[in-house]
Parts: C-alpha cells; sequence; structure tokens
C-alpha cells in the first residue's frame, strides 16, 4: 500500500482540481469593469478572497492590540482610583476608629509580653 500512496494522493489532488475548474465557469470577475472569465477568473476570486482574509485577520490582530493596551490602561486607573478611595475612606474613619485602636494597641502588647520560662521546661531541653 505504502507504494500506491503517492499516486493515489496525486490523483485525488489532480480530480479535486478538475472539479475546482470545471465548477468555476460559473463565476465571473469584474476588474475596473473589464468582464475576466474562465479560469482566470476562479484563480483571481481566489486570490482576492484569501487577501481579503489575509487583511480581516491582520485587522482583527491590530484591534485586539489597541483593545488589550487601552483595558489594561482602564484597569490600571481602576485599581488607582479604588486605592486612593480606600486611602481616604480609612482616613476619613481614623478618628471614629480611635478608641478601638486603643484596646487593639494594648491587647497587642499583652500578647507580645514575654513569658517568665520555668525551670521544668528549661531543664528538659
Amino acid at each position: 500500500m505504502k507504494k500506491y500512496a503517492p499516486y493515489v494522493i496525486l490523483f485525488l489532488f489532480a480530480a479535486m482540481l478538475w472539479n475546482l475548474f470545471e465548477w468555476s465557469g460559473d463565476m465571473t470577475v469584474n476588474l475596473d469593469g473589464d468582464q475576466i472569465d474562465g479560469p482566470l477568473d476562479f484563480l483571481l476570486a481566489t486570490l482576492f478572497t484569501g487577501g481579503g482574509m489575509l487583511l480581516a485577520v491582520f485587522i482583527s490582530l491590530i484591534t485586539v492590540a489597541v483593545l488589550a493596551v487601552v483595558f489594561a490602561g482602564v484597569g490600571v486607573i481602576l485599581i488607582g482610583s479604588l486605592a486612593i478611595g480606600a486611602l481616604v475612606l480609612a482616613l476619613a474613619m481614623s478618628p471614629l476608629l480611635l478608641p478601638l485602636v486603643i484596646v487593639v494597641a494594648l491587647v497587642w502588647y499583652a500578647m507580645r509580653r514575654p513569658r517568665p520560662v520555668t525551670l521544668d521546661k528549661a531543664a528538659a531541653v
């Protein structure tokens, strides 16, 4: 089967091309008012369609890149404004939270005091 595979592939490719050019009789291409028909019109139509698709892909990629930059910039501005808003809110609430801060500071100081070491623990180590 390996000996016949290239011939079968070549035959299928030739049949595909024959079918392609056989159906192209219905198409016409107009360039600057001149009508082009025959097998050349199909090739030109395919070329122009492929060029249009490549142009569409290029424009889409450029649009995606511009939108990514714009949305990233908007995100940075949004995060920055939220941080500034949180800072302003914390500064506005700090006089009201002073009694709570004093209690938290006293509890924190009490918790971090060194505890006396007993002799039993020192001897065990």
